[in-house]
């Protein structure tokens, strides 16, 4: 279904209800969020190295082949000047990169269900609205436990292209692999994707399972793995 939500509340400018003029809707609200990259990314990088690759190239009109990502600790991006708040701002950064990934609002298991819910919605909605806005884009997934499966794959085509953060805990973590592990099988149930882009490692048993499914796994390391690479280079 779609609907005009702009002009449904007076206080609009704090969920950005103009993102999702237009857009389609799933049970929960959440916006359908098309995937508009052709093509996987070269590189991925987080939205704190793509700030600074734009304050270096003050003044210049350049255009960086990486997709931007924002699986980094939410206050690097979501506070009174993050990308939320200040979307105008970071859709004049993106605009010099190959395309993003849809934010990484973070929906940790002891969240208030509404609250995972919501920054669920704003993923979609983010992804919406830049896609409408000419930038290639991913669709992030993140789920939680079984109780988050009916709305947190809503609004990601099916057959398409889907991003996954691995950096910074699951499935890294055992005791929370299994977990991890059910999310990711529901996951190919639900949205059936052809192709798994994964920041940080794709070194785990679920994903040489998606492979042997014929799905494409495309791992990049995290900034936080490539550091740590020099640092041992050294």
């Amino acid at each position: 279904m779609s609907r005009t939500i702009a002009a449904r509340s007076g206080c609009k400018d704090v969920w950005n209800a103009f993102m999702c003029s237009g857009a389609a809707y799933g049970k929960h609200d959440i916006p359908y969020c098309p995937t508009t990259a052709a093509a996987p990314p070269n590189r991925v990088i987080t939205w704190e190295e793509a700030k600074s690759i734009y304050k270096a190239n003050s003044g210049h009109d350049f255009l960086e082949d990486a997709f931007v990502c924002w699986y980094e600790d939410d206050y690097k991006f979501d506070g009174p000047r993050g990308i939320w708040r200040d979307p105008a701002s970071a859709l004049k950064i993106l605009r010099h990169f190959a395309g993003a990934i849809t934010p990484d609002f973070s929906t940790y298991q002891d969240f208030p269900e509404p609250l995972k819910l919501y920054n669920t919605y704003r993923m979609r909605a983010y992804g919406y609205w830049l896609g409408k806005n000419g930038i290639a884009v991913i669709n992030n997934v993140r789920w939680g436990t079984p109780e988050s499966y009916c709305y947190c794959f809503e609004g990601i085509p099916t057959n398409s292209m889907v991003a996954i953060g691995t950096c910074g805990g699951s499935p890294g973590r055992i005791s929370d692999r299994k977990r991890f592990e059910n999310g990711l099988d529901e996951l190919i149930k639900k949205v059936s994707p052809h192709t798994v882009v994964v920041y940080g490692s794709a070194n785990y048993p679920c994903f040489e399972k998606l492979k042997k499914q014929g799905i494409r796994i495309i791992s990049f390391p995290s900034k936080t793995a490539l550091a740590f690479e020099r640092r041992k280079a050294k």
